[in-house]
């Protein structure tokens, strides 16, 4: 259960540097975020476990209320520039550069910094340390 993806509304490209200086500011989000996922979660099973009449009413009006709260912290992500790509983990990419072209600068809640970019088209799976990241554009 999740609200909408969001893209950002404006397509930022973020240096490594200052992906790391908005990390104070988007940890807080991606808390938000997490936290009001679980609960949400919690709340969908509760509905479908069978709650009945008021219970279920109050708890469907909760999670709604939720959703919303829920959504409104996706958006302030995108507003920033940043995707998020689980509610569960809190995992968010950055769109970064390397040699030229636009990577992923990937960061999940827990981490201190920015640790790892990849590919557009690779995904978590294909991570690889931002020690091989080559932020100067090609010639």
């Amino acid at each position: 259960m999740s609200p909408r993806p969001v893209v950002p509304s404006k397509k930022r490209r973020f240096s490594l540097a200052e992906a790391n200086r908005s990390l104070p500011l988007v940890q807080r989000v991606v808390t938000d975020i997490v936290r009001s996922h679980e609960q949400a979660v919690a709340l969908q099973a509760k509905l479908e476990d069978g709650a009945k009449g008021d219970e279920r009413s109050a708890t469907q009006e909760k999670l709604e209320k939720l959703m919303d709260k829920l959504q409104g912290f996706v958006d302030e992500l995108a507003e920033i520039g940043v995707e998020l790509k689980d509610y569960s983990i809190g995992l968010v990419d950055f769109i970064g550069r390397h040699e030229g072209r636009d990577v992923y600068l990937c960061w999940k809640l827990g981490e201190d910094k920015i640790g790892y970019w990849h590919d557009l088209h690779t995904g978590f799976a294909g991570r690889k340390p931002v020690t091989q990241l080559d932020e100067t554009e090609s010639a």
